[in-house]
């Protein structure tokens, strides 16, 4: 152990499409905080504006000179200087003095990324300061967060429904078995809900409205009644151009993210028959484990129950399964280290 090695600190990240949360060794979680950036634009250069909570409340509401940017998409880096320049700040934040040395990383990828992505990954925390960068896949953080005991050898099922990704993956010994990353998630959702109203109440609301209608009301399947709870929503007519409000019911919010949630059943169903019998056999007995943010929507895990006939639960804290697992493969490095990846 380097002399250096006495005074790091390791941490694990989350660097999830709509927020980024750390874990420090010994600590736990101590940042949770959208993955938005925000620069002042001033002849051509940018500086950093605002980071986190403070850069979100930008969304949508900028003025020309102020940009507000996701460097995060599906899961992986669409914004290469904005991410470094993100991860750079929260690393600072959680370090509040300059810390003796730098720290080593181990931060989750999704697991359909292309070596090509996890490169800009591990690039970009490289370049915000670690001294060494590990990748860990997506799925199994999630299952260790959960609580899933997956060095055991038998079958068990995660399905991690994020920001810009939902994995699906069955894990045994350890590793993956199977696993499937498809690119839709919770920023789907509210586009669902985007296009549902301006299709069929000609109304045009903007992001950050969407995401408060699926967090209050928004639910994966059709209400009991037909109807549901309702909320007041404003907006921008599109036939008059006049910013109005309207009713819209839980009813219409399901019918809303019927697209979504077809795609992300038809990822489990999937992965249930690429399963082998005997690892089959043990996750009807298991049920199967939702974790991610998304997985909050409303009545997500009946509607999932209906199509698959399994029994679904949902995990404790769905929306730090992720970084906790994340943190534990730190901790028990030893253990989990054929699934964390330091060098490519």
């Amino acid at each position: 152990m380097a002399f250096g090695g006495l005074f790091s600190t390791d941490i694990a990240i989350d660097l999830g499409t709509a927020n980024t949360l750390i874990y420090v060794k010994g600590k736990g979680i101590i940042l949770n905080e959208p993955s938005v950036v925000a620069y002042h634009v001033k002849d051509g250069k940018r500086q950093v504006l605002a980071v986190g909570e403070d850069a979100k409340l930008m969304l949508g509401r900028t003025p020309g000179s102020i940009e507000a940017i996701r460097p995060m998409r599906e899961g992986v880096i669409a914004d290469f200087d904005s991410a470094e320049q993100m991860i750079k700040h929260f690393l600072k934040k959680v370090f509040k003095r300059t810390s003796f040395s730098k720290p080593k990383v181990i931060v989750c990828v999704p697991h359909g990324a292309t070596p090509v992505e996890k490169r800009a990954i591990r690039q970009s925390v490289l370049s915000a300061g670690a001294r060494k960068a590990g990748l860990i896949a997506e799925p199994i953080a999630a299952a260790i967060g959960a609580g899933m005991p997956i060095t055991e050898p038998t079958g068990s099922m995660v399905v991690d429904i994020g920001g810009g990704t939902t994995e699906v993956a069955v894990l045994s010994l350890g590793d993956v078995v199977y696993a499937r990353s498809v690119r839709i998630g919770g920023d789907r959702m509210d586009d669902g809900i985007i296009n549902y109203l301006r299709r069929n109440q000609n109304m045009l609301i903007g992001d950050s409205t969407a995401e408060r209608i699926k967090t209050s009301i928004g639910t994966a399947r059709m209400p009991d009644d037909g109807r549901g709870a309702t909320l007041m929503v404003r907006g921008r007519d599109l036939l008059n151009g006049i910013p109005k409000e309207i009713e819209i019911s839980q009813a219409m919010i399901a019918e809303a993210l019927a697209e979504p949630m077809q795609a992300i059943s038809e990822a489990v169903m999937v992965a249930l028959e690429s399963t082998p019998p005997d690892l089959a056999a043990d996750i009807v007995d298991r049920g199967v484990i939702l974790t991610g943010g998304g997985a909050m929507l409303g009545d997500l895990d009946l509607a999932l129950r209906e199509q698959t006939g399994l029994s679904i639960t949902l995990a404790d804290q769905p929306m730090s399964c992720v970084a906790l697992g994340t943190g534990k493969a730190l901790e028990y490095e030893k253990q989990l280290r054929h699934v964390i990846d330091y060098e490519s």
